[in-house]
Order: C-alpha cells, then sequence, then structure tokens
C-alpha cells in the first residue's frame, strides 16, 4: 500500500513539474518572412509587439527564407512539427507555403497584396478554414497619376518579380494606372535580388521615373536600384516609405509598416483568445494615421523638381541635407 502511494505521488509530482515547464515555454508562434529587409523587419516587430501588449506568455520562432520557395516550404514543415499555435507568413510566398502545408494550424498571413489571386482566401469578407490575415494593396493608380503630376515625367519604368504573386498582380494596377495617367510603360522582371541593378540599368535611359510598389525582392536590393537612378538624376517613387528612409528615392507614400504588423499581431490575438480564422475578415490599412509621405529634398534638387508647396504640407517626412525629420 506504502510502494503503490509512493508511485502515485512521484507521478503527480512529474506532472506537476510538465504543468510547470509548460507554463514557463509560454505560447509558441511561429513567425517567417520571404526576406530580409527594413519593411518585412518591422511587421515581424510590429507582430511581436501586438502580441506582448496583449499579455500573452509567447515565445517566438523566427524564420527568413532568404528570397527561397523552397526553404519556405522548409520553415512551414518545421512549424508543423513544433505544432505552433499560430503560425505568420509576412508575404505572399510564405503565407502560401503555410497554408498549404498546415491545414489543423491557424495560419495568418501579413503584407500579402492579392490574398485572392494567391488564393490564400475566395473573399475578403472572412478567411478561409484556418487561413486570415492583412493586405498591403496600395492605391498605385493614384499613386502613379500623382507621380505624373509633380514630377511631369512622361514615361514611367517598373522593376517586378515575375515569381512573386503579389508582384504579378501588382502590374496588372501599374499598367491599368499607366493607362489612365497616358504614360509610357516599360517594364523590366527579375527573379532574384542580384538582377536588381542590371534591370535598373537596363531600363534607366528609356524612362523618365520609376514606381516601386511592394515587392520584396526588388525592395531587399534597393540601395542598387536607387545608385543607378541617383546617377542619371532620374525620380524614385517608392510605395514603401521604410525603405526610403534611408534617402535616394525622390517620393514615397504608403502605410507604416510597424503599424500594418501591429494589426497583424492583433489577429493573432484574436485567434489565441478563441476566434476562428474563418470568421475574421481581411484587413487592409486604411486609416488615415496608418500612411506616410515623404519627400527627399535633396533628390528632388539633383532631378531639378519643385515639389508644391501643397504637397510639402502634407507630408510628415522629408530628407534634407541628409537628414531625415519627422513631424
Amino acid at each position: 500500500m506504502k510502494k503503490t502511494l509512493g508511485i502515485v505521488l512521484m507521478a503527480a509530482a512529474a506532472l506537476t513539474m510538465i504543468s510547470c515547464n509548460k507554463k514557463e515555454e509560454g505560447t509558441k508562434i511561429g513567425i517567417a518572412k520571404i526576406v530580409q529587409h527594413v519593411a518585412l523587419d518591422d511587421v515581424e516587430r510590429g507582430v511581436m509587439d501586438a502580441i506582448k501588449a496583449a499579455g500573452i506568455d509567447a515565445e517566438f520562432d523566427l524564420q527568413n527564407a532568404n528570397g527561397d520557395v523552397n526553404t519556405a516550404n522548409q520553415i512551414a514543415a518545421q512549424f508543423k512539427d513544433e505544432n505552433v499555435k499560430v503560425a505568420v507568413g509576412i508575404a505572399t510566398p510564405v503565407a502560401i507555403a503555410l497554408a498549404n502545408t498546415m491545414k489543423d494550424i491557424p495560419v495568418v498571413f501579413g503584407t500579402v497584396t492579392d490574398p485572392l489571386g494567391a488564393g490564400l482566401v475566395s473573399t475578403l469578407e472572412h478567411g478561409e478554414g484556418n487561413v486570415t490575415g492583412m493586405s498591403d494593396e496600395l492605391p498605385s493608380k493614384q499613386q502613379i497619376k500623382l507621380f505624373k503630376e509633380i514630377t511631369g515625367i512622361k514615361t514611367l519604368g517598373y522593376i517586378y518579380s515575375s515569381n512573386e504573386d503579389n508582384s504579378v498582380s501588382s502590374l496588372a494596377l501599374v499598367e491599368a494606372g499607366c493607362k489612365e495617367a497616358g504614360l509610357e510603360l516599360v517594364v523590366q522582371s527579375i527573379t532574384t535580388s542580384a538582377e536588381v541593378k542590371q534591370a535598373a540599368e537596363a531600363i534607366i535611359d528609356r524612362v523618365d521615373g520609376i514606381y516601386l510598389t511592394t515587392d520584396n525582392t526588388v525592395f531587399s536590393a534597393l540601395p542598387s536600384l536607387v545608385e543607378v537612378f541617383n546617377k542619371a538624376k532620374k525620380p524614385i517613387f517608392s510605395g514603401d516609405v521604410t525603405g526610403a528612409k534611408n534617402g535616394g528615392c525622390f517620393m514615397a507614400q504608403g502605410f507604416n509598416y510597424y503599424k500594418a504588423g501591429y494589426a497583424t499581431g492583433e489577429m493573432v490575438v484574436q485567434i489565441l483568445n478563441g476566434a476562428k480564422p474563418d470568421t475574421i475578415p481581411v484587413r487592409f490599412m486604411t486609416n488615415a494615421g496608418d500612411t506616410d509621405l515623404l519627400f527627399d529634398l535633396d533628390v528632388a534638387a539633383e532631378c531639378g523638381i519643385e515639389i508644391p508647396a501643397e504637397y510639402l504640407e502634407q507630408a510628415n517626412m522629408i530628407i534634407e541635407n541628409g537628414k531625415l525629420t519627422e513631424k
């Protein structure tokens, strides 16, 4: 009897130790991004901060696919084996890999331009099965029109990743924007970040300026593109303000990627608190406070462009003499 009681007590103690260890480990969240650059790093940071702000004791497994789809698939398999509570896919290729691999674990995508075209959801009204998330679709038509109005360009350059679904979707919006604005469009496709500078050099003599959407491969090699266009004294309009803060882009307009990450993290919190992904609508960054406008006056001077006062007043970020000032 004493021996039996001792075994029971030992088993109870072991279970208590296991329970304590689980509590210390916290809730495991997998976060993967397609490549490392400032904007996606900000999304990642925003996701984590939102989860921490909700008081959730989370353990984060942070992964970077380094621009490789096969690596993204391996990361998805790893997250599945680890049985993470929620997997976050930052950018389309990673989001697709997670959604295809993880059928029983909630998947939240972040900064996916065209979630419908990518097959992640069938409607924007709610999630699909175990998948929901946030879109970073840009108002490309309005931005192209604004670029033409301020600079007076007649031909527009566009470089995009032919192997990224979001970039192919963005190309259609850019084509429509140029048609409406009466601009000639010169397009160059790439597949890796190593090709960005060569692509810029291939079109520089045929365009008056270039428009950049949220193409992760392009932005991971943004300095090389800036080098080519700054040397030719031709303006760059960036749809990603985060990367433009380092200088070199004539203007940039877009939503704040940290805020986008925070919004994505809030969706993760909803799921951890019991909400089902298929009940959560796809989220868009539509509030005025979510959008930034930047002008680089140094680049404007080099390109011989005079920015109308009304737009300078609207800008909340100005670069002058190499220094960034935020209002």
